[in-house]
């Protein structure tokens, strides 16, 4: 019995630590996103409400990603979102020793929640499709309520490109919202905002591809599927050049818009520690700063217009 409370008091004891504790947080506020966006996406594909579909995700989404940094927001900025926790790392807002455990824990936070739905709404899709799994665009398809498939006029070039840029648009908003030199939004208003910028985002660009934006909310729940009844073909829409593009995509496009807010927004700020280390930044503006007072001090000479007004 000692043993049994030696081991636990120590399991606790490790996920305590960090970065245990922040990708605990990262799993849970993962799983939380998931589940309910999954939920959505249930309801709306259950209930057939094709009509509405559009507005009804793009509010559940970012409802549940507003609910979701909330929840983890505190520990460990509540990226929920591996391109997110990539993205921060190459600005140094993200120690790189903890993007593993991070992303690690959003994929599992993002399967197990697929199955948490799949569970709740088994009885509903076996309702739905008499038990024969079915992809998009198959009226009685439910593979949706997983994950992302793309319209079929879309090409793939036109895909990656729709997730480059509705993930490059995230990332600037999280920037901003994040960035207290520019904006100064209380921690408490800054969930809202990012939740809100998700909510314009796939009104204005779900369209072709659904807007998954986020590997832990589209892979992780289609290997579910791929697991749980829908088997191979989960992967193998066009040919297996669809369900790579989620995954890349997002990264690209993340890393491409916190640069972009970098350079057009922070850098004029003087975000210099993003190429030198700080005591390179201090001695620089220093010398900076030096130089300026002995340019001030040199008696100033004159202009060629007087000289030539002297003559």
């Amino acid at each position: 019995m000692d043993a049994f409370k030696r081991f636990v008091f120590r399991s606790v004891l490790f996920l305590c630590r960090s970065p245990m504790k922040e990708a605990c947080a990262e799993f849970l506020a993962t799983f939380f996103l998931v589940l309910c966006g999954d939920g959505v996406m249930a309801t709306i594909t259950l209930g057939r409400l094709d009509h509405n579909a559009t507005i009804i995700s793009a509010f559940g989404w970012g409802l549940a990603l507003t609910i979701a940094i909330t929840i983890s927001g505190g520990i460990s900025g509540g990226h929920v979102n591996p391109a997110v926790t990539m993205a921060m790392a190459t600005v140094k807002k993200c120690p790189w020793d903890h993007t593993l455990p991070y992303i690690a824990s959003q994929h599992i936070g993002g399967f197990l929640a697929a199955a948490v739905v799949h569970g709740v709404y088994y009885d509903a899709i076996n309702e739905f499709d008499q038990g024969v799994r079915q992809l998009p665009p198959h009226v009685n398809s439910t593979a949706q309520i997983f994950s992302t498939y793309p319209q079929d006029y879309v090409s793939i070039g036109s895909c990656f490109v729709d997730q480059v840029v509705g993930t490059a648009l995230l990332l600037i908003v999280i920037s901003a919202v994040t960035d207290q030199k520019n904006t100064e939004f209380p921690a408490h208003f800054q969930s809202p905002i990012i939740g809100l910028g998700l909510t314009t985002i796939i009104l204005a660009f779900g369209q072709n591809c659904g807007a998954p934006l986020n590997p832990a909310r589209d892979l992780s729940p289609r290997i579910f599927t791929a697991i749980a009844g829908w088997g191979v073909k989960a992967f193998s829409v066009r040919d297996y050049m669809w369900f790579w593009i989620p995954i890349l995509g997002p990264y690209v496009g993340g890393i491409l818009g916190v640069w972009i807010y970098r350079i057009f927004i922070d850098m004029p700020f003087g975000s210099y520690e993003l190429f030198c280390e700080p005591e390179s930044v201090e001695a620089l503006l220093s010398e900076v700063e030096q130089e300026n007072r002995d340019a001030e001090k040199e008696p100033s000479q004159p202009s060629l217009e007087i000289a030539i007004t002297a003559e």
